[in-house]
């Protein structure tokens, strides 16, 4: 596996022997590390790291002027945060030992392996992202609000659970590494990566692939695309998604209904970042950012030999898992607003009001098919409705709720009365009060739940008087 190196951000090479520096430049870009710099004088070692910003330095340390444990103890003063690998011909305990304590993050003995070198050059600098992405998402964290909450506006909600999901998103958009999203059928999977992507400032497209259900030739051909001639009735070539994702972000949905076969090619260009189109033998690279989604639980899969372990562990550094509307009912009456407006909108009518008890009773609702179950019962009743008030036939029949029911029955479900019954202006006041409540101060939606206008609880609200005793 390549180590991925922060856009723009050189390896530096520092040894006083141009062809070392010769050799091991070839080696990095042999193995896809491409921006390499060397430096053959020891003082110019920290102007170039303040120029350059270095995402890791490969330092020698018998040089003249300046030794590498002098520039060693420099570094680290000036940027604790690069990571300085050493080295050297000097295979001494001590000298490893010395350098460790000065703070490099690694010490090698020449001449070293491709594997070795590799190896240790991606541990470094998974080492120092961790503790980048770390601080990132202690900060973001620990400040309220989002930094940028227009890539989040898609997604209708004021649930504490979803705000935190969406401060994490801002921690985590802009690394490189994938992101698993786990959530029922109809949470917002596809909304929330769309956001992540919009987040993470990536200038390629955002692509969604749902591979469930595809065997392992088709998934092969729809990702990494094919030759002319490539397969019987492939007269041209086509590029894959994983093309048409470069620079961007590549979302793959129902991942845990991928076969183990296409597990297996998926694991292996994530840990390479290279595949193959099919009837090629010239490997392509892909920088797409990688988002995955389930509606599984991966887990049970690993258990049961159904999913990879390793590609599990790959797949999710950042897991983010999408509460289901049940558990962020707070936000029912803001998304039944929210799609009743945009149904309204393509079906060219005037928006009809919400009945009186609709959202109490569709409260108790699991809505096994979540926001998207919403979404369309509400597009349903819509066109059921031919009057002012939303027709409720639909919610009746996709949800086996009874709400023609007598209104002593409708009472019984909706009040429970104590001993002492409050006057009627107490009893308006808790219901304005718990209307408000509910509906998050928006008054057009209280308004429509206790069946007057918005005029009307306006002016009941100016004209508020003290609660009888």
């Amino acid at each position: 596996m390549s180590p991925t190196i922060p856009a723009g951000k050189p390896i530096l090479v520092v040894d006083d022997e141009e062809q070392v520096i010769i050799d091991l430049t070839a080696k990095l870009r042999a193995n896809g590390l491409l921006n390499v710099s060397g430096c053959r004088d020891s003082r110019e070692v920290v102007g170039l790291a303040r120029s350059l910003e270095p995402a890791l330095i490969l330092l020698d340390l018998r040089m003249p002027y300046l030794s590498g444990e002098e520039l060693l103890g420099e570094l680290h003063a000036l940027f604790p945060q690069l990571p300085v690998i050493v080295l050297t011909a000097t295979d001494e305990v001590q000298s490893a030992v010395g350098c460790m304590q000065a703070g490099a993050v690694d010490y090698m003995v020449k001449p070293v392996e491709d594997t070795r070198l590799l190896s240790g050059i991606r541990r470094a600098l998974d080492i120092r992202r961790l503790e980048r992405d770390y601080r990132h998402l202690k900060e973001k964290l620990l400040s309220p609000g989002l930094a940028n909450p227009e890539p989040f506006a898609p997604i209708v909600t004021r649930n504490r659970a979803m705000q935190g999901v969406f401060q994490y998103v801002e921690s985590v958009a802009g690394t490189a590494e994938p992101i698993l999203l786990i959530g029922e059928t109809g949470v917002g999977k596809n909304l929330l990566a769309r956001a992540i992507h919009e987040t993470s400032g990536r200038s390629g497209e955002f692509i969604e692939v749902n591979v469930g259900g595809l065997d392992d030739t088709f998934f092969a051909d729809t990702l990494f695309g094919h030759r002319k001639g490539a397969f019987t009735g492939a007269p041209e070539a086509r590029e894959g998604m994983i093309q048409r994702a470069a620079g961007g972000t590549l979302l793959l949905d129902e991942i845990g209904d991928l076969s183990l076969v296409s597990q297996t090619k998926l694991l292996d260009l994530l840990d390479t970042g290279k595949y193959y189109p099919l009837g090629s033998d010239l490997p392509r690279r892909t920088d797409a950012r990688f988002i995955v989604a389930t509606n599984r639980e991966l887990e049970r899969l690993m258990q049961s030999e159904k999913f990879r372990t390793d590609l599990y562990f790959r797949l999710s550094t950042y897991s983010i898992r999408i509460p289901p509307l049940r558990d962020r009912m707070e936000d029912l009456p803001l998304l039944m607003e929210h799609f009743l407006a945009a149904a309204a909108e393509r079906m060219h009518r005037e928006k009809p009001a919400v009945p009186l008890g609709l959202l109490e009773l569709l409260g108790k609702y699991e809505f096994p098919g979540n926001v998207r179950e919403l979404d369309n019962l509400v597009r349903d009743a819509l066109a059921r409705t031919t009057t002012s008030t939303l027709s409720v036939a639909a919610f009746r029949e996709k949800t086996g709720k009874d709400l023609a029911r007598q209104p002593s029955e409708l009472a019984a479900s909706l009040l429970a009365f104590p001993q002492r019954l409050p006057t009627l202006r107490q009893a308006t006041e808790m219901m304005i009060a718990e209307a408000l409540r509910r509906a998050g101060g928006n008054q057009s939606i209280a308004a429509g739940w206790l069946g007057i206008s918005h005029q009307a609880l306006s002016k009941r609200l100016r004209n508020r008087q003290p609660t009888e005793e």
